[in-house]
């Protein structure tokens, strides 16, 4: 399937991101008091959800702020510390890393990707929007000023080292990602980048004290672990709309999502049906209760979204409002959706290839 549709609902975490407040040594350390008093994450999980089978080994992350810099430490516990690509911007994710993904404006295009192993070689670009509406990476952007570095507690690619864990620390100055931002500028209290994490761990076995990926039967490597902060529902990283809320914070002030963005959520389940009934048909509906009549029909579940969105009485997700003023316009091969928030104060619109506009005089959460 094209784009498939997720298996869990709209329940992003939510992180805190507090100011930095004692000064910072790049070591890769997370034991120094620069972070002593900084809140991890939730511990990583399965992609797909907690429906599936937890993580074999833990994975947290911890962020700091100022007004140059997000500070990210992450800590990925296991026994399993080996690593191979040693060239910048080479495939990272072939051997076991530790992935940020960050879209400062929430309107899940033009995003950022970072990996980086064990070994400490990295992977930075620039995300035009996701791969399933037709987008692509641009892997000579570099993230200018970035600055990384990894501590091992044991030894690399040697399995016979009493391995424990390795972290990571990573710098990203605001001022190599905000021009994907609606302000243009670094972020101010209150306000929030759209993130997510991800560890990406292949299942090996031990021959003559090294790590060999895994193989079945026929001698094909078996898929790799993706574990994740805010999982996505499917094996897919690139559903921005599900990624975790990082707000910054200036003291001990606490923030919830915005319920713009709840609205955003009910637009975005029509959006997986538009795209199923185009898939099918090779069109999209003439109406949504065309679309509604369909997935009533069983051809694409429950069909809960799109009904609400034609009018009929099962209530939307997280409360969402949105749906009552819905429009849908389209063609046979591009459509549009819009409303009004379920504040009243902006015109939300959802184009066929994903991207979502605020139409406030800004896109996005500026």
């Amino acid at each position: 399937m094209r784009i498939q549709k997720p298996i869990v609902g709209f329940a992003p975490p939510v992180y805190l991101c507090r100011r930095a407040s004692k000064p910072f040594v790049l070591d890769g350390d997370l034991d120094k008091a620069f972070w002593a008093d900084v809140e991890f994450t939730d511990d990583f999980v399965d992609i797909e959800g907690e429906s599936r089978p937890a993580p074999r080994f833990r994975t947290r992350a911890k962020m700091l702020w100022d007004d140059e810099n997000l500070y990210i430490g992450a800590v990925l516990e296991g026994t399993e510390i080996w690593g191979h690509q040693t060239e910048r911007d080479s495939v990272i994710f072939h051997d076991n890393d530790f992935e940020i993904f960050i879209d400062p404006d929430s309107d899940t295009h033009q995003y950022f990707e970072f990996e980086m192993n064990a070994r400490n070689t990295v992977w930075d670009l620039f995300l035009t929007k996701p791969y399933r509406d037709r987008g692509g990476p641009l892997n000579g952007y570099d993230i200018h000023g970035l600055r990384t570095a990894v501590r091992i507690d044991g030894r690399l690619n040697d399995p016979s080292a009493d391995n424990r864990r390795w972290t990571a620390e990573v710098v990203i100055p605001f001022a190599a990602v905000y021009e994907c931002a609606s302000a243009k500028r670094a972020p101010r209290p209150g306000e929030f980048y759209r993130v997510n994490f991800s560890r990406v761990q292949w299942k090996v076995d031990i021959t003559e004290n090294r790590y060999e990926k895994r193989t079945d039967k026929n001698g094909r490597v078996l898929p790799e672990d993706n574990w994740v902060w805010a999982p996505t529902g499917v094996i897919n990283i690139h559903y921005p709309e599900l990624w975790g809320f990082v707000f910054f914070t200036e003291g001990m002030e606490s923030y919830e999502i915005p319920s713009v963005e709840k609205d955003k959520w009910e637009l975005r389940r029509i959006y997986y049906g538009l795209h199923a009934f185009y898939d099918a048909h090779g069109r999209f509906p003439d109406t949504l209760e065309e679309l509604s009549r369909e997935e009533a029909a069983g051809l694409r579940g429950e069909g809960t979204a799109a009904a609400q969105m034609a009018g009929r009485d099962e209530p939307a997700e997280d409360g969402g409002r949105a749906a009552e003023k819905l429009r849908y316009e389209h063609t046979r091969h591009t459509f549009e959706l819009s409303c009004e928030s379920s504040d009243g104060e902006k015109e939300l619109i959802l184009l066929a290839d994903g991207e979502v506009l605020t139409r406030d005089g800004t896109d996005g959460n500026g």
